[in-house]
């Protein structure tokens, strides 16, 4: 994306709704690409809609979630995000996630997270 405050404006309308757990899909391109849903297996999760249904089962276990810094370079950027997670177990823990995105054509096309996978897999249980 030419034009860094164009990528900001697209990343915050994907966090606005995100964290209000709405409005967020029309963001994504159609043939988006996850990875960091499951830190053993690096093989990215293709599609919208697959990466809808990921979020619909994530959203689950987040209460709210906050915005801590924003990088964008180029066709880049770079979310650090805060999240407070309340699991089926009665645990609630805080933390940030990393968040690497790629945009394309004023899509966001592509999204790589790293977090605390083995505290989230402990209370996902």
């Amino acid at each position: 994306m030419e034009n860094s405050s164009e990528a900001k404006k697209l990343l915050e309308a994907y966090y606005d709704g995100f964290s209000g757990k709405g409005d967020w899909e029309h963001t994504l391109s159609d043939d988006f690409r996850f990875i960091g849903g499951d830190m053993t297996n690096p093989a990215p999760v293709m599609g919208k809609q697959a990466y809808i249904e990921i979020i619909r089962r994530f959203s689950q276990r987040f209460e709210s979630m906050r915005v801590q810094q924003v990088i964008v370079e180029g066709d880049k950027a770079s979310v650090i995000a805060n999240y407070d997670f309340v699991f089926q177990n009665g645990a609630r823990v805080n933390g940030n996630v990393a968040e690497f995105w790629t945009i394309d054509h004023g899509k966001l096309s592509s999204l790589t997270i790293f977090f605390d996978t083995q505290t989230f897999m402990k209370n996902s249980k």
